[in-house]
Parts: C-alpha cells; structure tokens; sequence
C-alpha cells in the first residue's frame, strides 16, 4: 500500500490503536476520518489532532454502519483504505451462565460482525478506488488466553476471514492487509501485568514495526511477541497453550454472580 495522499477511514480510532495509527497516517500526509462510539473521545482526539475528521458511529450496530457509509460518500467519496480497527475485549469466566446473553456476544458483534459489515458496505467505493483492507485482528488469533475466551475465538476467525477476503479480492486490486498486534499498553490491557509470559508493547513500538512492515509490502504484520506466537503455535502448539494458560489462570475473573 502507498503511505501518502490518502482517504483512510479507521473504525475504534478515538484511542489506542485506532488513534495511533490515525496520527501517524496524518503526519504522512493522509486525510483521516476516525469514528467511535463516545462522542467525547472523538473530540479529545480531535483537539490534541486537529487535522482528523470524525464521526461518531457504532461498529456493532447494522444501522449505524450504513449510515456511516452513506455519510462517507457524502464527504469523502475519495475514501481509498479501511481500517478495521474497533475491538472490545471483555474477561469472562464461562463456568457458570451468564446473567445477560446479549452482552454476552458483544465482542462478537464488535470484533467480528463489525469488520464484516464495514467491509460490505464500502467494497464497491474500494474496488472503485483499488484501495486497502487492513484488519486489525490480534496474535491472540493463533493461541488462545483463558482470559478473553469470545474476544480470542473473534480474532481467531477474523484471522481466516482475512485470509479469504484477501484471495477473493485478488484480482479486484483491492490490497487486504492483517495488522496482528500482541499485548499492547492500552485501556483493553490496563489490567494485564507484564511479566515473563506477557511483553506489553508501547502503542509507540507497535506503530514503528507496523508502519515498517507496510514500507515493506507485507500483508501479514506480526510484531513483537505476536510473531512468537505465530511461529510457536505452529511448532510446538501444545508448549505455547501450556504457556498461556499457566500464566492468564490468575487473571480470569470468578463466575457471575446470579
């Protein structure tokens, strides 16, 4: 993908993430819309970058992903690359039932549905532009972490869900790219310790091997320990899921109280 001259529209980009790769992609020269849920967030986003565009819009929800289409080409019918970065990621503990089932798949509607409707709604504007996919899925989608059971079973087929997007838009020169993060210092891991079985990035040490993978044309990123993880499930996947378990089963919550 070509870094400058840009319309990038990043879905959870109001933190983490989302927000460091919207400034980044600014400071290269590109228009970037961000969108969230809090429409406060959205605006502290834009006084500390005033240069961003924001929208206020619900990954989860069918109806507000169709209304930020619409809205999109309406204002930025130059929209060239989508970043699907929104995600929730929820600890739970599934040895009892849970008091409310809606809120039990959220992370499903946000992480999966999400990416998967934002993706339907603007293909004909992207294949219109040849532009770029890039999803932004976890290197939790290759071990699971007893922590977050739904939020690693979402990244897990986020990961295979690229997978064949990208062979099915192939020969449409719409460019799907995967951005698999590990562990990185942000509200969703605010409570995750580091110690010897989990190395927490910076949001800053994330984006300068993200951004060196795209300069590099690779369509899978895997930074830091999450290209261990890639690599150690392959080679020894009963190892790494000892690993895991061993030091996330202090982490995961009691059951729900009825």
């Amino acid at each position: 993908m070509k870094l400058e001259r840009n319309t990038i529209l990043i879905t959870g980009g109001s933190a983490g993430i989302g927000l460091a790769l919207a400034k980044q992609f600014v400071a290269l020269g590109n228009t970037v819309i961000i969108t969230g849920r809090n429409a406060d967030k959205l605006e502290a986003a834009r006084k500390e970058m005033p240069a961003l565009e924001v929208i206020q819009s619900d990954a989860a929800d069918p109806g507000a992903v169709q209304a930020l289409a619409a809205e999109v080409a309406e204002r930025f019918p130059e929209m060239n690359v989508l970043v699907n970065n929104a995600g929730v990621m929820i600890p739970r503990n599934h040895t009892g039932p849970a008091n409310d089932l809606v809120a039990l798949t959220a992370e499903l509607d946000v992480n999966l549905a999400g990416p998967i409707r934002m993706v339907s709604v603007l293909i004909d504007r992207l294949k219109a532009q040849r532009g770029t996919i890039i999803n932004v899925s976890s290197g939790l989608a290759f071990v699971p972490l007893q922590l977050s059971p739904i939020y690693c079973a979402t990244k897990a087929a986020l990961h295979s869900y690229t997978i064949s997007l990208r062979q099915q838009l192939k020969d449409e020169g719409v460019e799907v790219i995967e951005l698999m993060p590990p562990a990185v210092r942000t509200e969703l891991t605010a409570d995750m310790p580091e110690d010897g079985d989990f190395k927490i990035l910076t949001t800053a040490q994330l984006m300068d091997e993200t951004f060196k993978g795209l300069r590099a044309g690779r369509l899978e990123i895997r930074p830091g320990q999450a290209n261990q993880l890639y690599w150690m499930s392959r080679v020894a996947p009963g190892f790494i899921n000892a690993q895991l378990e061993k030091g996330s089963k202090a982490m995961v919550p009691p059951p729900e109280s009825p």
